[in-house]
């Protein structure tokens, strides 16, 4: 113990006499050195280190956004609380990449009050040596973001796409941004990219091609079938959705409501039987696009899209605050389901396809009917 007093006061006699950069190098170096040294040294917050701010760069994969309201909350809570979180980083000397902490890093630069405070210098941390590839880099900066439960779903869907270019399965997306397989195909087809669904056996094409009398005289019967298929499947691009701009794959309540409140307005939403009736007669009308999209994706739960689609078009709740199915009663989920059914049909029907039987609508979904 008297060792480490004596040593204690040599640091600090020498940093005594250092200009502000030689002494916050000094800092940087001791620190590092006593992290090689800890038993948390695997873990990257053990050491924080600080850095010129314009040694660090944003990275253009960040698919978080922060409104201006938002943005001087931060302002303020550096400004009155200090950093009480580093910037999650990768890189050395002049190049580091920013993973995690946009936004702390952007205050760090461009707000006067603060930058002079801490020296126009930034906290990090150094993401482990095993995440420097780009591709878990934008999986690294994902994950932070969804544990926090921030990201907007147009920038994840261009990372999931870019991801899969890099020849990532969609088991290892799923694995890798705790995601679920359908959260994944969703982002996909938001970006209405050809390639983002080369391997999905439900989308062999983006065309719907018609066949001629002269190319149906070399087809086999197998390759008729697939035609046929790719023939009642009509895709259309994010952008034509009706459902997009309406809030649908939003991951936030809409304002001034919480999550209990979404799931409760959908309960009560599906129990009110003739209320649910009348949404879904203008879901089938209004949201033309989104329903060609989806109703003729037999690999998908399109009961389960059309009770989604009327709650977020009569209250602009998203999609994914439907729990509130779960809070009915086993006899309202049956009614509910069959009135969706019936309305799937009759939008069958009305587009010369096939109805389903209430066996074949189950075994054609691959997910729960909610």
């Amino acid at each position: 113990m008297e060792n480490l007093n004596v040593l204690k006061k040599l640091i600090s006699s020498h940093l005594f006499h250092l200009d502000i950069d030689k002494k916050i190098e000094a800092i940087n170096e001791i620190r590092e050195e006593i992290h090689k040294n800890s038993p948390f040294k695997n873990e990257p917050v053990d050491f924080v280190r600080w850095v010129k701010n314009d040694t660090v760069k944003a990275n253009d994969y960040n698919p978080n956004s922060v409104a201006p309201p938002e943005m001087e909350l931060l302002r303020l809570s550096i400004e009155s609380d200090g950093y009480t979180q580093p910037i999650v980083s990768m890189g050395q000397g002049d190049e580091r990449e920013v993973i995690d902490g946009f936004h702390r890093h952007r205050v760090g630069k461009e707000c006067k009050e603060i930058t002079s405070r801490v020296h126009g210098y930034l906290p990090v941390v150094e993401i482990r040596e095993t995440q420097t590839d780009k591709t878990d880099r934008m999986a690294s900066t994902i994950r932070h973001n969804r544990a926090r439960g921030k990201h907007a779903v147009d920038s994840m869907s261009e990372i999931v796409i870019e991801l899969k270019r890099r020849n990532w399965s969609e088991e290892k997306i799923s694995k890798q941004l705790g995601m679920d397989s359908d959260e994944v195909l969703r982002l996909c087809q938001i970006t209405g990219l050809k390639e983002a669904f080369s391997e999905e056996a439900f989308s062999q094409s983006w065309d719907a091609a018609i066949l001629n009398e002269e190319s149906e005289q070399i087809l086999d019967e197998s390759d008729i079938d697939q035609q046929e298929q790719q023939e009642l499947r009509i895709f259309h691009e994010w952008q034509d959705w009706e459902c997009f701009p309406a809030g649908f794959y939003s991951d936030k309540p809409p304002s001034g409501k919480t999550v209990e409140q979404c799931e409760h307005e959908y309960r009560d939403f599906l129990g009110d039987i003739e209320l649910f009736e009348s949404t879904l007669k203008r879901v089938i009308v209004e949201w033309k696009y989104s329903c060609e999209h989806y109703l003729t994706n037999e690999k998908m739960n399109r009961i389960a899209w059309l009770g989604q689609a009327s709650m977020c078009l009569y209250s602009g709740v998203p999609s994914r605050f439907c729990g509130g199915y779960n809070l009915l009663s086993p006899e309202q989920q049956k009614e509910g389901d069959l009135m969706a059914l019936k309305y799937l049909n009759l939008w069958l029907k009305n587009n010369n396809r096939k109805e389903l039987t209430w066996e074949e609508a189950q075994s054609k979904s691959k997910a729960d009917i909610y």
